[in-house]
């Protein structure tokens, strides 16, 4: 768990987090970043604790999200219990795979995070969504060109930057 709370200490404070809205998604254009750019990509896996109130107690209502499809909430309850640490995959078809699965998730309301969601409440960006979900080829090309532009935010160079050998961890 301490592994987990340092690795967040150590996420540039212009990446999105788990429960941003679409109009706290927007401010990233301050970096240059269009809101399609930033449209979460698929990830591996998350610590269960990161999307847990979404489960137990949305917006403090001590019940479930009821944005998430309901089989799939129960599915992460069962993964998932209160307090615990598990690790659950992004989008289960192919969860060691960055691909349109998880696009196809969201539109099936599966969608892990709050801010995945999210994408769906506007017209943009949940064209976006249907766009990804539906050309594999067109996605691939727009997730390369993101992920370029990502590297390229602040970066540090000299005595101030290093290339790390663990992206999450601080050389020692």
């Amino acid at each position: 768990m301490a592994e987990f709370h340092e690795t967040l200490r150590l996420i540039p404070t212009y990446l999105p987090r788990p429960s941003m809205s679409i109009i706290s998604l927007e401010r990233f254009s301050e970096k240059g970043l269009t809101q399609e750019e930033m449209e979460h990509t698929p990830s591996v896996f998350h610590i269960a604790t990161s999307f847990t109130d979404r489960l137990y107690n949305f917006s403090g209502t001590n019940s479930p999200d009821p944005s998430l499809d309901p089989k799939y909430a129960a599915s992460l309850r069962k993964s998932c219990p209160k307090g615990s640490t598990a690790e659950v995959p992004m989008e289960a078809r192919t969860p060691t795979i960055s691909d349109v699965n998880y696009y196809k998730d969201i539109l099936a309301h599966r969608g892990l995070f709050s801010s995945d969601q999210a994408l769906l409440t506007n017209p943009a960006t949940a064209r976006e969504v249907k766009s990804n979900a539906m050309s594999s080829s067109g996605w691939k090309k727009k997730f390369a060109a993101a992920m370029v532009k990502m590297g390229q935010i602040e970066v540090l160079t000299g005595k101030t930057g290093e290339i790390r050998a663990n992206c999450r961890v601080v050389n020692s």
